[in-house]
């Protein structure tokens, strides 16, 4: 059963998620929030599966609210709710660590598959926003993503799989290794490319053609 959070400051577009996601038999909505107010706190207290954030709320928005949750629960799920696909919003909550984007105009299809994808552990995101976000990285000055060559090949794999959507569980099947060892090497993995959390290390190893948008489906 995956537990999603909706959050969105129109009643009417909650109340139609609700309905849509609830027909299926494992999805269940446990809180709606109207604000990003709301939903840091139902975040934190109920740690739902998947959060549906809307950007644009009023009060503390979307960006905002995921900046805080993913401060104090790094490992949250979170997809952004937009109009608009280069919306700079998006850009920023990708950035501090969403795991992707859904425009609200979407097909319903794919949403639901989106949200199972990003409860699997994968990124919905592609090469464009990888370029995008190094060179803003660049841009502003700001610490940019080694050159993976520092990594041993057992890294690099883990990288790609990361990329492809592979939970810490998955990837340790997938290498024989112990779940402890894959968590120890992808913080090593952060520290040498200097990244801060799992989605920037997807769009790293898109960005540097380890992995492909789309692989993993």
């Amino acid at each position: 059963m995956i537990r999603i959070l909706l959050a969105d400051d129109h009643a009417l577009f909650r109340q139609g998620l609700r309905s849509l996601l609830e027909a299926e038999p494992d999805f269940r909505v446990i809180g709606e929030a109207k604000d990003g107010r709301e939903a840091l706190r139902h975040a934190l207290e109920a740690r739902p599966d998947v959060i549906l954030m809307d950007i644009q709320m009023p009060g503390l928005d979307g960006v905002q609210a995921t900046q805080e949750i993913l401060r104090e629960w790094p490992q949250a799920k979170v997809i952004m709710l937009t109009m608009y696909r280069q919306d700079a919003y998006v850009f920023e909550a990708v950035k501090t660590g969403a795991r992707g984007y859904m425009l609200k105009d979407a097909d319903a299809k794919e949403l639901l598959k989106a949200i199972r994808r990003v409860q699997a552990g994968e990124v919905l995101l592609d090469a464009e926003m990888a370029e995008q976000i190094i060179q803003d990285f660049k841009s502003k000055n700001e610490t940019v993503p080694k050159p993976h060559a520092e990594l041993s090949d057992r890294e690099v794999q883990i990288l790609k799989l990361v990329a492809q959507g592979y939970t810490n569980l998955e990837i340790a099947s997938e290498l024989s290794l112990s779940e402890k060892t894959v968590r120890n090497r992808l913080s090593d993995i952060f520290q040498k490319l200097h990244l801060n959390n799992r989605t920037q290390a997807a769009l790293y190893a898109l960005r540097e053609g380890l992995a492909e948008s789309g692989e993993g489906e």
